[in-house]
């Protein structure tokens, strides 16, 4: 990260950060993709299983792990005022804290799994393969969320491609432990669906072990010297992490829970309509990547300059990535309406499901243009380490706003199941104006209170 000059070098800059953090989300979510296909070549059980197992881990870990990401603001915001000698510190108590929600997990998934899947009436051998399979999960819990802390802080210096490769790296260890675990291979014990939850376990104690001999061993990161003096666990620098981390991590838990409850709710429509939901939904997921990665990168570059107290160039890079993310949508709602077909027949092959699915992917198009606006505005804002507006505006616009709304048209309209998208779409479409205002009154107040 460097002080810059014009919007071209601010352009420059945010891309080149940016471009590594899409790769690596798109790769992170390849795990995932990876472990749902291997297993559903063992047995139909098995990918349910897996599916399942899925869906209940991926709204806690990335609640959780959004507590972590509290590390990148922090650290960016630090290396803007030039403190570096600070960033070990906080570093060191964020894996603290890291180890400290590992154990939660642990003991809570103890006590929790058995019941959660009861309540969910599954096959007795959909349910074990399940629970197998989160039960492997939690082997890797530990070293996934000190790798979490490991990432925010090369990110926050800008180093965004040496995260990428990390996890370009995980990829094909994922594919090879996969082989090995799911099927059995080359003498290894098969364990089926199950297999896959201790593919994924293996592979992030890899990653974590690479992040942590970089940061150690590799420029520009070991001159922080992170591991070279002990720092005992401090109560006040925790909490420090918790007070920015906990309302990102609700935050992001809202917005990630609200499309299971949102499937749940519209249990009752047909297989093929929930088969059409379940596709767009996957694809609309997709794109959102890149309005994520959009944020992720503001986050960054807004902490820097506000480290720096350079308010009027963090102002610029929150409009800078605003405009980038909306240029990004707009391309993709053009590829939306373009290729509705072609998009729906990756997914289905059945002429009633490819028909509604073109259908839902119109209120994708929709759906997407929203988060163009919502998702990078939050990434300035936790910039400016203010996140509990943006905590209370994801609890308001999907669950106060946008899923009653849902229901009533999708329930008492005839627009069906297409009611819960435009719910959706209302909700967000409502934070992103609320967000949009916080952000001009944020800024505004940093200004002013520079020129005073």
């Amino acid at each position: 990260m460097r002080e810059t000059k014009d919007l071209r070098e601010k352009t420059r800059q945010f891309l080149t950060i940016l471009i590594p953090i899409l790769i690596t989300q798109a790769g992170l979510s390849l795990i995932t993709v990876l472990d749902t296909v291997m297993s559903g070549k063992v047995s139909a059980a098995d990918l349910a299983g897996v599916a399942i197992g899925s869906s209940l881990w991926t709204p806690v870990y990335t609640g959780l792990a959004g507590i972590l990401t509290a590390v990148t603001p922090m650290v960016a915001q630090l290396m803007g005022a030039k403190r570096q000698k600070d960033v070990p510190y906080t570093v060191i108590q964020s894996i603290y804290v890291a180890g400290i929600i590992s154990i939660a997990v642990i003991v809570s998934g103890y006590f929790l799994i058995d019941p959660v899947l009861e309540n969910l009436d599954l096959e007795q051998k959909v349910a074990v393969i399940a629970k197998q399979y989160l039960i492997c999960i939690g082997l890797g819990i530990l070293p996934l969320f000190v790798y979490n802390v490991m990432r925010c802080f090369i990110d926050s210096l800008g180093k965004t491609r040496v995260t990428m490769l990390i996890t370009l790296c995980s990829l094909p260890i994922n594919f090879v432990l996969n082989y090995l675990f799911i099927f059995g291979n080359f003498g290894f014990p098969k364990f089926g669906g199950a297999g896959a939850g201790m593919a994924s376990a293996i592979t992030y104690w890899c990653i974590c072990l690479i992040s942590l001999y970089i940061v150690h061993k590799k420029t520009p990161f070991h001159q922080f010297r992170i591991f070279g003096t002990f720092h005992s666990f401090s109560f006040a620098e925790s909490m420090k992490l918790l007070k920015i981390g906990i309302p990102i991590g609700f935050a992001i838990f809202f917005e990630t829970s609200i499309f299971a409850a949102v499937t749940l709710l519209m249990s009752h429509f047909d297989t093929v309509t929930i088969a059409s939901h379940q596709a767009a939904m996957n694809f609309a997921s997709l794109l959102y990547m890149l309005p994520l990665s959009v944020s992720m990168t503001l986050t960054i570059v807004v902490g820097f300059e506000v480290g720096a107290k350079r308010f009027k160039d963090s102002r610029t890079y929150s409009y800078l990535g605003i405009s980038i993310a909306v240029g990004f949508s707009l391309f993709t709602a053009l590829i939306i309406l373009l290729f509705r077909e072609q998009i729906a027949g990756l997914y289905a092959a059945d002429r009633d499901v490819l028909l509604l699915t073109k259908d839902f992917l119109l209120y994708a198009l929709f759906f997407q243009l929203s988060d163009a606006i919502a998702a990078p505005i939050q990434g300035a804002l936790r910039g400016y380490k203010d996140v509990n507006y943006t905590l209370v505006t994801a609890l308001v616009s999907y669950w106060i706003i946008g899923l009653p709304v849902g229901f009533v048209i999708g329930t008492y309209t005839s627009f069906g199941a297409f009611g819960y998208w435009i719910g959706l779409i209302t909700g967000l479409a409502a934070g992103a104006v609320g967000l949009f205002f916080r952000l001009k009154r944020i800024q505004s107040r940093y200004i002013h209170t520079q020129s005073m």
